[in-house]
């Protein structure tokens, strides 16, 4: 068994996944869409992943603004969240992703990946520090 986490944005959806045994999360891969919402190619995208590495849940990063409240995102988290449940059939849980994404370039930064290609890889990092936060508290 696998999980997989995802970092929902406006035009992008950062993949992680686990090792099999539920220790560590991998970035995977960006998947891009041309609009916010044009989700079908995304959809299919993630249950050709679920079904590749034997993906048993979705761990789904939830953007509640710093102060706890539920911004717009959160609206449009949901309904994917539908959408992925009812794609793959899978349990999806909601993830606080608040500061994910600030963590992800920090870590690029660090790495001393180059401005112009820390876009290419901050979603999936993203996905992988939700990911690794869900695996750390199942433990």
């Amino acid at each position: 068994m696998r999980i997989m986490g995802l970092d929902y944005g406006s035009v992008t959806v950062g993949v992680a996944i686990s090792d099999s045994m539920l220790l560590t999360a991998q970035p995977v891969e960006v998947i891009k869409r041309k609009s916010e919402n044009k989700l079908r190619q995304t959809l299919a995208r993630i249950e050709e992943l679920v079904q590749e590495n034997d993906v048993e849940r979705i761990v789904l990063g939830f953007p509640k603004n710093m102060n706890n409240t539920e911004g717009e995102r959160v609206r449009y988290t949901n309904e994917f969240m539908e959408k992925l449940k009812a794609r793959t059939g899978l349990e999806v849980v909601l993830w606080d992703e608040r500061l994910s994404t600030v963590s992800a370039m920090d870590v690029l930064k660090e790495g001393k990946v180059r401005r112009e290609n820390r876009k290419e890889y901050v979603d999936k990092l993203a996905a992988s520090l939700i990911l690794q936060g869900y695996l750390d508290s199942i433990r």
